[in-house]
């Protein structure tokens, strides 16, 4: 296939983009800024609000996979332009090209779209894609975690040094960023099923807690490690403290205090991928240590 990519330069799109090459598909992909030469990749330099580079993006492809967004913003004006008016962007783009195919990568946040500006951003670009007209799959993909990624490597290097501090008691899904990419990569098939919205994981039934997670964080890394849940009353104010001290470069904000809190992340068996079209392939305890020596082998343990 021809597929058009957004967010290939990100932590799930660059390895979304090394499966689509490898499975021998002709990928075009956005950037904003220059990159060198990619066997199977056509860069195109641009943004989500370039109307020319969008169109340049999507002109003769089979589908578009879009996996774009703001996942941290200052203010609901932050998140909106990210994951609502790019992906508005995308879906025009997209529909003036001829392109029937699109999946989209939301969040489970966008169940709780009164809990965060992110999950309500995240909830509104699905109804977007759902009213497109498109034949359209939206992916909520839970926790996801695997080489290169900068989100989860503050709690590996917290196991590592034996104390791991956690939101107030939960559950929460996880899945690997290579089965991830390998059912977007199912989903952009011309005879995958359409109007599907799908929660996958790694199978494990009922989730993770938190201190399972924890635990399993510490076991990758052959350490031990005592889980600490931090109250949510503390968060609030770290997050506040947080934004005092790097303004809108807070990394802790009240909006992901509020995600991170809520008690129940995990998937909806009902809503899991169709067995016939995907799968889980890489237990999570394996994929979590093959994560720690990634991080290692790259100097970010």
């Amino acid at each position: 296939m021809r597929l058009a990519i957004t967010g290939a330069t990100g932590f799930v799109g660059s390895r979304l983009l090394r499966h689509a090459v490898e499975q021998g598909h002709d990928v075009v992909a956005l950037t904003r800024s220059s990159r060198s030469e990619k066997q199977g990749v056509t860069w195109v330099q641009g943004a989500l609000d370039n109307r020319q580079a969008l169109q340049r993006l999507v002109e003769g492809a089979d589908a578009v996979i879009h996996v774009a967004g703001v996942i941290n913003a200052p203010d609901a004006a932050g998140f909106d332009a990210g994951n609502v008016t790019g992906t508005l962007a995308v879906l025009a783009a997209a529909t003036a090209s001829g392109v029937h195919r699109f999946v989209h990568v939301s969040s489970l946040a966008a169940r709780e779209p009164k809990l965060s500006l992110y999950g309500a951003s995240k909830a509104r670009s699905e109804e977007l894609v759902q009213r497109s007209g498109l034949d359209w799959a939206i992916v909520r993909p839970p926790a996801v975690y695997g080489p290169g990624d900068r989100e989860t490597l503050d709690l590996f290097k917290a196991a590592r040094l034996g104390v791991v501090p956690l939101p107030p008691k939960g559950r929460l899904s996880l899945i690997h960023v290579d089965d991830l990419s390998r059912l977007l990569l199912a989903l952009a098939a011309e005879d995958a099923p359409t109007q599907l919205l799908v929660e996958p994981d790694d199978a494990r039934e009922g989730g993770w807690t938190h201190r399972e997670f924890a635990a399993a964080l510490a076991a990758a890394q052959e350490r031990r490690a005592l889980s600490v849940p931090i109250p949510a009353g503390l968060i609030r104010l770290g997050a506040s403290i947080d934004g005092l001290l790097r303004r809108g470069k807070a990394k802790l904000t009240p909006d992901r205090a509020a995600y991170f809190c809520h008690p129940d992340w995990t998937v909806d068996p009902a809503r899991r991928p169709p067995e016939t079209l995907w799968k889980a392939e890489i237990p999570t305890l394996p994929g979590l240590a093959d994560t720690a020596r990634w991080y290692q082998r790259h100097g970010w343990l």
